[in-house]
Formats: structure tokens, sequence, C-alpha cells
């Protein structure tokens, strides 16, 4: 995890300091980058998910429909308390990927697979409900949504991407595709702001970056007085 002291773009652009921003996106779409690049142009701390520590990770990928419940109940748990503590520090954070995709998607895609029970989809679900989608669980000031077309995203993955990865069929990144783009369509927890990775580079391009930042603070700002 990293922090920067102080940022003038952030106060140009008038994002609050206490802000929580989640980056979204599909496997390959460039949201590593983009979250650490964001939160040096605004003196932000990075949160980022947690492998190393997973019990689960390994045994998931060797046999899918024996671990993938509990996968997917240690993501729920690890990420739960991850938004808990952004927000019992003070905010200030960007954030790698959010809570929301587990359920919408990765779970989802399992149960649809056949590689999860409808006991173990119906017992995730109420429990994603019962811990987040409710008043007392603090949500993200944004959700920045990372999209491009299908064959950018493909050739990051195979240019890119864990040899893990890069050996998985063309149709599973499809179909994950497919699913993310459904998935945010729909998505409405919080303010979403999409970006597009061909039109926007905040890690080259200055102009990029005063696009996205007052974008950014326009979505933060309406989202909080609405919620007032």
């Amino acid at each position: 995890m990293s922090g920067f002291k102080n940022s003038d773009l952030r106060e140009k652009y008038g994002i609050p300091s206490n802000a929580v921003i989640t980056i979204g996106g599909t496997v390959g779409v460039g949201k590593s980058t983009f979250t650490y690049a964001l939160a040096d142009l605004l003196g932000f701390r990075v949160s980022v998910e947690k492998v190393d520590n997973n019990p689960y990770l390994g045994k998931f990928y060797e046999d899918l429909s024996r671990w993938g419940f509990h996968l997917q109940v240690f993501f729920l748990a690890e990420r739960f308390k991850e938004q808990k503590r952004m927000f019992e520090y003070g905010g200030g954070f960007v954030q790698d990927r959010s809570i929301y995709e587990d359920t919408g998607i990765f779970a989802r895609m399992l149960y649809e697979q056949g590689h999860m029970t409808e006991e173990d989809y119906q017992t995730y679900t109420q429990l994603f409900e019962a811990m987040v989608m409710t008043p007392y669980f603090p949500h993200p000031d944004i959700l920045i949504y990372l999209e491009g077309s299908f064959d950018d995203i493909l050739d990051r993955v195979q240019e890119r991407g864990r040899p893990m990865e890069q050996q998985t069929p063309t149709d599973y990144w499809l179909d994950l595709y497919n699913r993310y783009e459904k998935w945010i369509s729909s998505f409405s927890t919080c303010p979403v702001l999409r970006i597009n990775i061909n039109e926007y580079d905040v890690v080259e391009d200055s102009s990029s970056v005063e696009v996205v930042l007052s974008r950014v603070a326009e979505k933060i700002r309406l989202g909080r007085s609405f919620h007032r």
C-alpha cells in the first residue's frame, strides 16, 4: 500500500480527501495500472486484492466445482473487511476491483456453468446481500468502469497476462467480457463513470488526466449531494 501527502490536482478539481474510488472492469483492461496512476495523481492510498493469503485459489483452479463456493466466500469476507477498513481509516483510497463484481459476475458465472450448486449459490447470494446491500455498509463514492473492445482486451491478456491467463480459451474471455457489460449496464449501488481505455490514458496523457479528474469530481459531487 502506498500513500502521498498532498495533491494539487485533487484540490484543483475539488475531489474530497476522504473519497473512496473503486476501479472495475474485466481481466486485462488495465485496472491495476489505472489504480496506481490515479492514486498517485490524487495523493491517495491504494487498496489491492490480496491473493497470496488465499488458501483456496490453487485448489480452485484444480477443481472448480469442489472449491468455487469456498473461494467466493473467502473473497467476500476479505473484500468486506477491506471496504470497512478504508472507511474507518477516513477514506482517501483508490481500490482495485470492487466487492460487487464477486456476486454480479464471478459467483453467477460459476453457478451458471455448473460449478456451484443451487443451494450454495443461494447461500452465497443471501450472505452477500445481508453483508453488503444494506444502508449500514459503506459504499464507494464512485465506481470507475474501464472498458474497451473485446479484441483490445484479448490482445492485452495475451500480451501481458499471467501464463495461466494466456492459456485460457478465448471463449472464456468472451463470456467474461459479455458478463461485465451486462453487469455494469444495471449497476446502481454507487455512481458510475465509464472510461474507454482507448480514449483516455492517465499514465501518459496529461490532457486525459484533466478530463478524467473533472468527470470524477462531478460524479462524486452529484452522488454526495444526492445522499445528503
